[in-house]
């Protein structure tokens, strides 16, 4: 079986030790060929090339951008039956996608969980999203979400550490300096239908949780898994107390606050968000860019992956 192994040597907790122990062990059941990252969009292009040299397995890793990047170069042409399976092993700082499928946190004992899973044959057909013409694996946030993964990008291009502690930090300050939360400019449209207006947050998860915050879980939707189309979680004008308030149901893994503030949709094939003005999009934890509008599908059966 030819296997590529993709590695980001600049994601957090990836080293080259670590990349050395599990390239020789990929070697041992698999031709395997290792490469890794050198510029933003570079795990795009070694995805592609995958697709297009008939390799059987790409393995990753790194963190969920790198991962992001992989999977949108695997499905360039779109869904199929000749497009490689996906396995990954946790390089990050978070790993959500890899700790969705159920794969241990250290790299080295989940990439034994993978070769267990090549060894048996264990692989399974997941849903993913797509946010406009960009795939997405575990989420996508447009309005305030994108607006604090931005700043969480500009403090680590600084040298800051990608750590959970900058995430709160970055959260709480955007929360306080954004006017958007008392004025949302964002409209929810699901089957071609107005749902509401006047939101500064939605975020659509198509697994559960929907990040962590160090090791604990923050769930948005508990129902959101791999094997159903989109949850959409949107937030309207909040204080600080309610803000508070949704924070610790998403630590305590409860469902949606039933306050008039929250919007969910559940299920959703498609959702539109409109905005007034262009706001912020992100997808798996990647900062894209602003936008007037972003399209949000679920495409069922999408990849294949490898894993428990």
């Amino acid at each position: 079986m030819r296997a590529l192994l993709v590695v980001n040597t600049a994601a957090t907790t990836t080293t080259g030790k670590t990349r050395d122990v599990i390239a020789s062990a990929l070697a041992s059941e698999l031709k395997v060929d290792v490469l890794e990252t050198t510029h933003r969009g570079h795990a795009r292009e070694l995805g592609s090339q995958a697709l297009h040299d008939g390799v059987d397995v790409v393995v990753v890793l790194g963190g969920d951008g790198t991962v992001n990047e992989v999977v949108n170069g695997l499905l360039v042409d779109g869904p199929s039956p000749h497009v490689p399976a996906l396995a990954v092993v946790p390089g990050g700082s978070t790993n959500v996608f890899s700790r969705a499928l159920g794969l241990s946190r250290d790299p080295v004992e989940a990439t034994a969980e993978v070769m267990a899973s090549l060894r048996e044959g264990r692989s399974r057909l997941i849903n993913l999203g797509l946010a406009d013409q960009r795939w997405f694996t575990f989420t996508a946030g447009y309005g305030f979400d994108a607006d604090v993964v931005r700043r969480v990008e500009r403090l680590r291009a600084l040298g800051r550490a990608s750590t959970a502690g900058l995430y709160l930090r970055s959260a709480v300050t955007q929360f306080y300096r954004s006017g958007s939360r008392w004025r949302g400019p964002i409209t929810v449209l699901a089957a071609g239908e107005l749902v509401q207006s006047g939101f500064f947050l939605c975020v659509a998860t198509n697994a559960s949780p929907w990040t962590y915050l160090g090791s604990r879980p923050v769930t948005l939707v508990p129902g959101a898994t791999f094997d159903t189309a989109l949850d959409l979680f949107a937030l309207r004008r909040t204080g600080t107390v309610r803000m508070v308030g949704h924070a610790l149901r998403g630590l305590r893994g409860g469902g949606p606050s039933a306050h008039r503030s929250v919007r969910t949709v559940l299920g959703a094939r498609e959702v539109v968000l409109r905005a007034e003005r262009p706001v912020g999009v992100q997808v798996d934890g990647d900062y894209i860019g602003q936008r007037d509008s972003v399209r949000l599908r679920s495409v069922p059966a999408a990849l294949r992956v490898i894993g428990p």
